[in-house]
């Protein structure tokens, strides 16, 4: 059993978009509220709250703020969780304090359980069903569809959106008995170890033109300035909702080119090995010289989409029984290693070609570093490869681990982990009383 997310268009009528902003616009408020009441209680009584403080204090809000009533319980308790989550993230310095957030900010509110909300659809179109607001035209379609457990109501870009996560049995064709390694890139946004490049297909770079044409005609307007209070003119909004659009444009475009790619390379190969990529790290501000040439090369970074494409190849090949390994290349060093004879030396970047001092071994090298990574992962998990790029197996091996190293969970603040905390309280008590 799996949980996937599917994502559906909201068509409500009039009465129901001003009420579903208005709704919107209640859990911004209890939002800030939230942030409001720990940072008093910390600064002015030295008590910090938690959730579960907030959260039992709920009932009685309610009563003085009769409008949020009709929200339901369980998405105000989300709300409130979204506050845990931010301070969590905030004492693990993963983040900066949370912050104050304004109705164009604050997208939408969840549904954390089935109560309060129904999806009346078998996977395709169909209409949402939500306590107190009605039925709502919804279209979409899931590749699997199955019991559906959450639901996040999002407004973006002047559309409402049903982000509804379910828990299915997915079902995908078994793959060929293939083995390939992948090399990820900007030159190429992807060599493998048979040779194929697939070129980056750069759709930043083709509608920057457009956007910077509109940008340069909003520089012209009156943009906002909420310091000395002065409200953006309407030319601004309508210029930087033609920048949204293509951005928007953008990203749906790569979405689209992710998918076709990650679902060509499962449909070929059992094994697919790739390496390990400090991601974050990469794409990071340059602190010194060259600030413009790092920002260029994070933008075509970030525009290949790597980290995403990685995910999508990870969970297909996973779902077909396949095999998914990550190479760390700290220790393997896939570019400055020939694939013939593992001899080492360092190349600079500008070095597109591979050609080995020992073995005279020659060939791209993107796609010499896809070669090592795959060499690397048939040893570390068992499996051989055979000339044809068959894979078998040696140890008997049911199932290779998704990655080399072993991934350690992260506390994320969840309701799942919210009543592991609960049952693991509970356990304690008779022992604390002994």
């Amino acid at each position: 059993m799996a949980t996937k997310r599917i994502t559906f268009r909201l068509y409500p009528s009039k009465t129901q978009n001003d009420k579903m902003h208005y709704w919107r616009r209640l859990h911004k408020d209890l939002y800030n509220a939230c942030i409001e009441h720990r940072r008093t209680s910390y600064k002015k009584f030295g008590k910090s709250v938690d959730y579960y403080d907030q959260q039992n204090c709920l009932p009685e809000f309610k009563e003085q703020w009769e409008e949020y009533k009709e929200l339901g319980s369980h998405a105000l308790q989300d709300t409130v969780k979204r506050v845990d989550f931010a301070f969590k993230r905030f004492f693990k310095l993963k983040s900066g304090y949370p912050k104050f957030k304004a109705s164009r900010r604050y997208k939408g509110w969840t549904y954390p359980c089935k109560s309060g909300w129904k999806a009346c659809t078998n996977g395709k179109n169909g209409y949402l069903k939500i306590t107190n607001l009605g039925n709502i035209k919804m279209r979409g379609q899931a590749r699997d569809w199955g019991t559906p457990k959450t639901c996040t109501i999002i407004f973006k870009q002047g559309k409402w959106y049903a982000s509804i996560t379910v828990g299915c049995t997915p079902i995908r064709y078994q793959t060929d008995k293939g083995a390939i390694g992948l090399d990820f890139g900007t030159h190429h946004a992807i060599a493998d170890s048979n040779g194929d490049i697939v070129s980056n297909p750069r759709f930043v770079k083709t509608a920057q033109n457009k956007i910077n044409k509109i940008a340069k005609t909003s520089r012209r307007k009156r943009s906002p300035n909420f310091k000395k209070k002065v409200k953006a003119s309407r030319r601004w909004k309508k210029a930087n909702k033609a920048v949204a659009k293509i951005q928007s444009k953008v990203a749906r475009q790569r979405q689209d080119w992710q998918h076709k790619v990650s679902t060509q390379i499962v449909s070929c190969n059992s094994l697919v090995a790739t390496e390990k990529l400090n991601l974050k790290g990469m794409t990071r501000k340059s602190k010194g010289k060259n600030k413009r040439q790092k920002s260029g090369l994070n933008r075509s970074l970030l525009d290949v989409g790597i980290g995403n494409l990685k995910d999508l190849i990870e969970y297909k090949v996973t779902e077909a029984g396949g095999f998914y390994v990550e190479i760390p290349t700290k220790k393997v060093k896939p570019s400055q290693t020939c694939p013939n004879c593992g001899h080492q030396k360092k190349k600079t970047l500008s070095e597109r070609e591979h050609h080995c001092e020992q073995c005279g071994y020659r060939c791209d090298r993107d796609v010499a570093a896809a070669m090592v990574m795959l060499n690397y992962a048939s040893g570390k998990c068992g499996l051989g490869v055979s000339p044809s790029g068959a894979i078998f197996q040696d140890r008997g091996m049911e199932r290779a681990s998704t990655d080399v190293d072993e991934k350690t969970s992260t506390y994320c603040g969840s309701f799942k982990q919210v009543a592991q905390t609960k049952r693991q309280k509970r356990v304690a008590c008779p022992h604390a009383n002994a």
